[in-house]
């Protein structure tokens, strides 16, 4: 856990209501670190001699990104907090980060960044599960 995502959390004046802080901790950072290393992938996908073959890649790469950065940026409000905007929005991360890391997974063994890539959507896939497990 970053120093900054924690701390912000433990300064946060009013109660989390029960959300596990260290799972919603992991889950931003899992976020924002997915978003970047989605937005480089789709980058790297860009500089790739077989770019043409890599559209689907990339498309998905910066859906991915988008939606983990969205994900990692309403995690990080707690004022007026709607469960149900925050359930909606971790699904629809678990399943952006799910069909990246598929795609990105298929080209792993060619192209090292997916392989990093795809790490990272399942790490974020992960912890959004985990989050939304304590939510429920």
């Amino acid at each position: 856990m970053t120093h900054h995502v924690a701390a912000m959390l433990d300064t946060y004046p009013k109660d989390l209501g029960g959300v596990d802080r260290a799972k919603l901790a992991e889950c931003i950072e899992a976020c924002f670190e997915c978003a970047q290393t989605c937005t480089a992938c789709a980058d790297a996908c860009l500089s790739e001699d077989m770019v043409a073959e890599l559209t689907k890649c990339i498309r998905t790469n910066l859906d991915c990104a988008d939606i983990c950065a969205t994900t990692g940026n309403v995690l990080s409000r707690h004022t007026g907090y709607d469960a149900n905007l925050t359930r909606a929005v971790l699904e629809a991360c678990r399943t952006a980060c799910k069909a990246c890391g598929d795609e990105c997974g298929g080209h792993a063994e060619m192209h090292e960044h997916c392989k990093v890539c795809a790490e990272a959507c399942r790490r974020c896939e992960k912890a959004c599960e985990e989050l939304l497990a304590t939510l429920n």
